[in-house]
């Protein structure tokens, strides 16, 4: 164990080791040799497989809070994704040499994803309602789509703003799954790699919350929802078009699984609160200046008539401000 004293704000992760902050993300480097973990505070750490007791090693870190870490498939980069809308390009090696940033979200960057297949390309998505691909060594964006444009008008989450909190590469079809933050649709796109683009295909309707989604290779698409009865279902395309499949022995057998643990997985997952509190908060401070300055003039204003001296008709008199001040003794 590490001998150093622990700190009272450390959290343990499941094989006892502790971090600083509370984690937000974390993934394995592609050599599975360490696993790197984003805490809240904006660090990364690395935490050694091969030494279960190691100490986490300092790696990088932001000014802002991390929402996610991915490393490119060859361990040369890691890229992390922040609160301020950057998308960081670093040296694994030497971290603090920076290779390149993605600039371009006007929200916090939720999620990012390198490409398993085109180790150049990264997508990214963001309170913006966006998501976006990247050639990332150089921080250029190849395409953006805008996420509320993909909705129908009768959706009752039409007008609320969404980020993703999960996406998802299979490379048999190069598609791309699309899980969007309390709310029940997965968007599937196609990675059209020669035009360097996405292409909306079509988007998979829940009647529960979706937790989460996941690719198998040889299956097709996981999803993982809110509801006890059927926990677990499993998509796959037909004739072009993704849709669910009937319960074989395997989806019998998970969601067996899945009920019997199902007071651990609804308290972890319901517990849950979204990037709600992310977003940015904005404050009109002119319109509410010149409100309170315009309510200021109103009451000098009145204030004035009540002083001046009527007439003796009741009326009041008119005194001019240049002729006051030369009738006033010095």
């Amino acid at each position: 164990m590490c001998k150093s004293p622990p700190n009272p704000l450390s959290r343990p992760l499941p094989t006892g080791r502790t971090v600083v902050r509370r984690c937000t993300a974390l993934t394995f480097t592609a050599s599975e040799e360490k696993v790197l973990v984003a805490d809240k505070s904006g660090d990364v750490y690395s935490f050694s497989v091969l030494e279960p007791h190691g100490c986490g090693k300092l790696e990088l870190g932001h000014l802002s809070m991390l929402l996610d870490v991915a490393v490119s498939p060859d361990d040369r980069f890691v890229l992390t994704a922040d609160r301020d809308e950057k998308i960081r390009v670093s040296w694994a090696l030497a971290p603090h040499s920076i290779e390149a940033f993605c600039l371009g979200h006007t929200e916090f960057v939720s999620r990012i994803c390198v490409v398993p297949e085109h180790p150049e390309l990264l997508l990214s998505s963001s309170g913006d309602s966006t998501l976006r691909l990247w050639e990332y060594r150089h921080g250029r964006e190849l395409h953006c789509c805008h996420l509320p444009s993909l909705q129908e008008p009768a959706e009752p989450w039409g007008d609320k703003r969404f980020a993703a909190s999960r996406i998802t590469y299979w490379g048999r079809q190069s598609c791309v799954a699309l899980l969007c933050d309390c709310i029940p649709v997965v968007y599937i796109f196609q990675l059209d790699v020669p035009r360097q683009q996405l292409v909306y295909k079509q988007q998979l309707s829940f009647q529960h919350r979706v937790w989460d989604i996941a690719f198998e290779e040889t299956q097709g698409l996981w999803v993982l929802q809110d509801c006890r009865e059927a926990p677990l279902v499993l998509c796959r395309p037909e004739d072009g078009q993704w849709q669910s499949v009937p319960e074989n022995a395997t989806v019998k057998k998970v969601c067996a699984h899945l009920r019997g643990n199902w007071a651990m997985l609804e308290g972890s997952a319901g517990a849950d609160d979204g990037f709600s509190s992310l977003y940015k908060a904005t404050f009109d401070h002119m319109t509410t200046y010149l409100k309170k300055k315009e309510e200021r003039l109103q009451q000098q204003q009145q204030k004035r008539r009540r002083d001046l001296p009527s007439g003796p008709n009741g009326q009041t008199k008119r005194v001019r401000a240049g002729q006051a001040s030369r009738s006033c003794p010095s």
